[in-house]
């Protein structure tokens, strides 16, 4: 869990297992721990330069994040290397633009985007893609206060993840 980010209620093995949960039914996914078994905080140029290592430097690598994620970017540790070591592929977050409040962010964002995702494909890292991704208003925030709430989730997770969380009683207690 990245060291800005507020603790989560659940616990790792707990997280890990909605996700195993999540994804079960789809081949196109795989779950990577090595985030998991870090006894140090969780960051993501350290994440990145693992996988780099891991596959080597001609690959190409994509990160994929948020909008919001995007925007803050520039407060994460180390930011300013992940462009050396992957692509950013930035999904559309409901509520959120792709202007920095600062110029000099604006101006780092121009200069890395590309108009075509197939560029992603030819270069090993360096370049940032705005993918036309559908808005869905989803956040880990509206499933919490929702079940804090004691509101539906079944429209926003999966069935066995929703049967997971009310099992283990998870999220009741939380903003």
């Amino acid at each position: 869990m990245p060291p800005h980010r507020p603790q989560p209620e659940a616990t790792v093995r707990q997280r890990l297992a909605m996700i195993k949960l999540a994804i079960k039914n789809n081949p196109l996914f795989s779950i990577d721990t090595r985030e998991l078994k870090r006894t140090t905080p969780s960051y993501t140029v350290e994440t990145l330069l693992s996988f780099r290592q891991e596959i080597g430097w001609q690959k190409p690598l994509a990160f994929i994040i948020g909008q919001d994620s995007l925007l803050s970017i520039n407060t994460w540790f180390d930011w300013q290397k992940i462009l050396d070591l992957c692509h950013l592929l930035v999904c559309a977050r409901p509520g959120y633009t792709t202007y920095f409040p600062t110029s000099p962010m604006q101006q780092w964002l121009i200069h890395h985007q590309v108009p075509d995702p197939e560029i992603l494909s030819h270069k090993p890292c360096g370049a940032i893609y705005l993918a036309d991704t559908p808005l869905l208003n989803i956040s880990a925030t509206q499933i919490r206060e929702r079940k804090r709430d004691r509101k539906s989730c079944k429209d926003i997770l999966p069935p066995a993840v929703l049967r997971y969380i009310d099992k283990h009683h998870l999220y009741q207690n939380c903003v």
